[in-house]
């Protein structure tokens, strides 16, 4: 499993939302506070929307805001929102995947991991992050 630039984008844009709650935030101040394109990030910012993590405001007053309590993201929800379910093998997620997938040795572990990953993803939530990013 490799984090894509996009989640890793996903991630820094949501932490810089949750460290400011209670603001709309424009996405060219967090283009440049993050270092991400804007034309990227409003993409990423899309995705983030669908999956309730921000809301989007429109008109001149508009922008992104968190839309839950930092406490309530977690990583594996903003890695969800941007890359879809997390998995070492397709298999994990559907032994439709492989036909092989019943009589496979591999298989217990690949689902094994990927029940480990996302477990390990959910403890790390951004009221967490905010806290180690203030080190």
């Amino acid at each position: 499993m490799e984090i894509t630039r996009e989640t890793d984008y996903a991630i820094r844009c949501v932490l810089y939302l949750s460290e400011r709650p209670d603001d709309v935030v424009m996405v060219e101040e967090i283009a440049k506070a993050k270092s991400i394109p804007k034309s990227f990030l409003s993409k990423i910012l899309q995705k983030l929307v669908k999956a309730d993590i921000v809301k989007s405001y429109r008109g001149v007053k508009g922008g992104f805001q968190i839309a839950k309590s930092p406490k309530q993201i977690n990583l594996l929800d903003v890695i969800e929102a941007v890359d879809g379910v997390v998995a070492m093998n397709r298999c994990a997620i559907d032994r439709k995947f492989c036909n092989l997938s019943h009589n496979c040795s591999i298989h217990p572990i690949w689902v094994e991991l990927k029940k480990e990953v996302e477990k390990t993803l959910k403890k790390i939530d951004f009221a967490r992050l905010i806290v180690s990013n203030r080190r």
